[in-house]
């Protein structure tokens, strides 16, 4: 009973810091408006996480998973690696148009924390590298050069920083034209 509750307060925790950091940013959100938000005593939170960091790291690699979820849950949809590639802006076209869309919680926390919060720089890189790879792969089983890969995950994070910053969805659709004529040429 007792795992089930930590289990219970160590979620509570991370969706009330992945809402308020994602919301407000991490340094806006204090461990007191934490634990409120969570439902728990602060004795508690530090018992589950014993820095801010820590809960940082946490939900970032939750978010990790969302994103990788959607990713591939996208392409899910497509046969082949070239749909797969162009399926990435598919999901971030429905992901803009998200009510609550406040851009990458990668670069808007490796922006606001990443050279004071290792925790946090760590977590942004490991998550982009990872993001470049899936991308290269599906380049090269679509007969692309190793290169392509980069571009396009370029396009794609071009497309979210445009997208928070401006407000405008169509980011998107745009990127996704502009990786289309990369798969068009490097295809000849």
């Amino acid at each position: 009973m007792v795992a089930v509750e930590a289990s219970d307060a160590r979620s509570a925790v991370l969706v009330a810091a992945d809402e308020l950091f994602y919301t407000r940013g991490v340094q806006a959100v204090g461990m007191d408006e934490l634990r409120t938000a969570a439902g728990i005593s602060l004795k508690r939170m530090y018992s589950l996480f014993p820095s801010k960091s820590d809960i940082v790291a946490a939900v970032l690699a939750g978010r990790t998973a969302v994103w990788n979820e959607r990713i591939l849950m996208e392409a899910s949809k497509h046969d082949s690696p070239r749909d797969k590639v162009l399926s990435i802006f598919d999901f971030l076209d429905a992901w803009f148009r998200e009510d609550n869309f406040r851009g990458c919680a990668f670069i808007n926390s490796f922006g606001e924390l990443g050279a004071t919060m290792p925790a946090v720089a760590d977590a942004a890189h490991q998550h982009k590298r990872e993001f470049v790879e899936y991308v290269t792969d599906l380049a090269v089983e679509a007969g692309c050069p190793q290169d392509l890969g980069l571009q396009i995950a370029l396009l794609a994070e071009g497309a979210q920083t445009t997208a928070a910053i401006s407000e405008s969805p169509e980011s998107a659709v745009a990127a996704k034209r502009a990786a289309t004529v990369l798969l068009d040429a490097a295809s000849r």
